[in-house]
């Protein structure tokens, strides 16, 4: 159902079951698929590319124009996955470039006042608390928390399921599976809770992602030197391989 106080533009591609409440915004280079629900004041722009089951509530605005000096007015995307609750007063920015994007996968809760910058990669099944920020070029992988009034800095990878309490400001990588806590942000042990309710890590694989972290903060190592013991004394899982691989792609990650 569209709403007749709704504007949409012609060239707009919606898909079956689609409702847009009175008052939103929707313009022509944009494709929304089926069962999604635009509410009254959302502002759906140029280069949106939404999937099904997507909520897009009061107030959001979705591919805004990038806050960036390098953009020079390219039609860049914003790609948005399936099952997504994008809340009140959320924005995000589209790509700086053309043949860049932001993207948001699955099943993501947006809370009020999100701001994702330009080129931001999210993967599913993440929380983004009240007023959270993220920069442009960061990226945030799968099952991770950012509470309320988190920041993070622009270039910045969290890992998957990472919890990063309110009011953290992250300027380096987060590494998988852990909490941050505290300004200056600083390592407070394993999403253990989280990791055993939601996943299937078993307590063996826990007890080895406890011990290799305590060698990452707690041994007095240099990173690379603390990869190397890792890779000597715990026994090898996907977690421990996920973790190493991401220390070691890492330009630098919170110690």
């Amino acid at each position: 159902m569209i709403s007749p106080l709704a504007y949409v533009d012609p060239a707009a591609k919606l898909g079956k079951n689609v409702t847009v409440q009175p008052f939103a915004y929707i313009e022509g280079d944009v494709e929304i698929g089926d069962d999604c629900i635009i509410m009254s004041g959302a502002h759906i722009l140029n280069g949106t590319r939404m999937g099904r089951k997507n909520t897009v509530h009061h107030g959001a605005v979705l591919a805004s124009v990038p806050q960036d000096f390098h953009y020079e007015g390219e039609d860049s995307l914003l790609l948005i996955g399936d099952e997504n609750d994008i809340r009140e007063n959320v924005v995000v920015a589209r790509a700086t470039y053309a043949e860049g994007g932001t993207r948001i996968g699955n099943g993501n809760f947006l809370m009020d006042g999100t701001h994702l910058c330009h080129d931001v990669q999210i993967g599913n099944h993440c929380v983004l608390g009240i007023r959270s920020m993220v920069a442009g070029e960061s990226q945030v992988d799968d099952c991770t928390i950012l509470s309320s009034n988190v920041i993070v800095q622009q270039h910045c990878h969290i890992g998957s399921w990472v919890l990063i309490q309110s009011g953290c400001r992250i300027s380096k990588d987060v590494p998988p599976y852990v909490i941050m806590a505290g300004n200056p942000v600083q390592y407070h042990g394993i999403n253990a809770v989280v990791l055993q309710h939601k996943s299937q890590v078993t307590e063996r694989v826990l007890r080895h992602i406890v011990n290799t972290y305590r060698l990452v903060y707690q041994g007095n190592f240099s990173i690379q030197d603390a990869v190397l013991k890792i890779q000597d004394q715990i026994p090898m899982s996907d977690e421990i391989h996920n973790i190493v691989d991401f220390i070691k792609n890492s330009k630098g990650i919170v110690k």
